[in-house]
């Protein structure tokens, strides 16, 4: 009798750790998808108004999309912060803590960091091992297209190394200040106990026509 219901035990804590799984690497993208789009147009509205002037969209709703092909992820929503409580959202958080993030939009020399999850709640980052040297990465705002090419990566480091963040990512090679972007993200796959880390710098920028013709790189 013992060994019988200690195995109907393991039974149900095995279909309680399966459907765990389920939801936290399926059901919470589902959900996290759904938010992600439903900020997304909100953002594309208030563009199209036309009394909302030049420039980003600094408000909780997004500032822009982040576009890179290489991860295909689609577009993906750029928010203020990098909490769980955003990035669970389904959307790209940029840093605001411990090193505040330079936004391109501001014109000014500095680094863009970005990060989103990589497994679950959208895991927009999922793919970011994917990406190599001279990949695009693209930031659309209201009224500019900022094309960045991937020229550095750290497979793996600490998840308390904040120089990554730097304003000169000295750790990607950089000596002098420029227009970078840092995408964050963790690993190994399904962990986070360190982070990764891409860089990219700025090559142009391009203004958006009336057609939102995307720039060639999003082909």
């Amino acid at each position: 009798m013992a060994v019988s219901v200690f195995g109907e035990l393991l039974i149900t804590a095995g279909l309680v750790l399966g459907l765990f799984v389920v939801y936290s690497l399926w059901w919470t993208n589902v959900l996290a998808d759904r938010k992600a789009d439903q900020q997304g147009d909100k953002v594309r509205d208030t563009w199209a108004q036309k009394d909302t002037g030049p420039g980003a969209l600094d408000t909780k709703d997004g500032i822009g999309f982040l576009h890179v092909p290489a991860m295909k992820s689609g577009e993906v929503l750029v928010e203020k912060g990098t909490s769980a409580k955003i990035l669970n959202d389904g959307v790209a958080g940029y840093y605001t803590d411990p090193v505040k993030a330079t936004l391109p939009t501001s014109g000014k020399t500095g680094n863009f960091s970005l990060a989103a999850h990589r497994d679950g709640h959208g895991a927009q980052f999922h793919n970011i091992d994917k990406l190599r040297k001279g990949d695009p990465i693209v930031f659309e705002t209201k009224d500019k297209w900022y094309v960045y090419k991937v020229y550095a990566t750290l497979p793996e480091t600490s998840k308390y190394n904040v120089k990554v963040l730097s304003a000169i990512p000295k750790e990607s090679g950089k000596k002098k200040a420029g227009h970078y972007i840092t995408l964050t993200t963790c690993t190994p796959v399904y962990t986070s106990k360190y982070r990764y880390i891409v860089w990219g710098e700025l090559v142009r920028v391009d203004d958006v026509d009336s057609a939102r013709t995307p720039p060639k790189e999003l082909g």
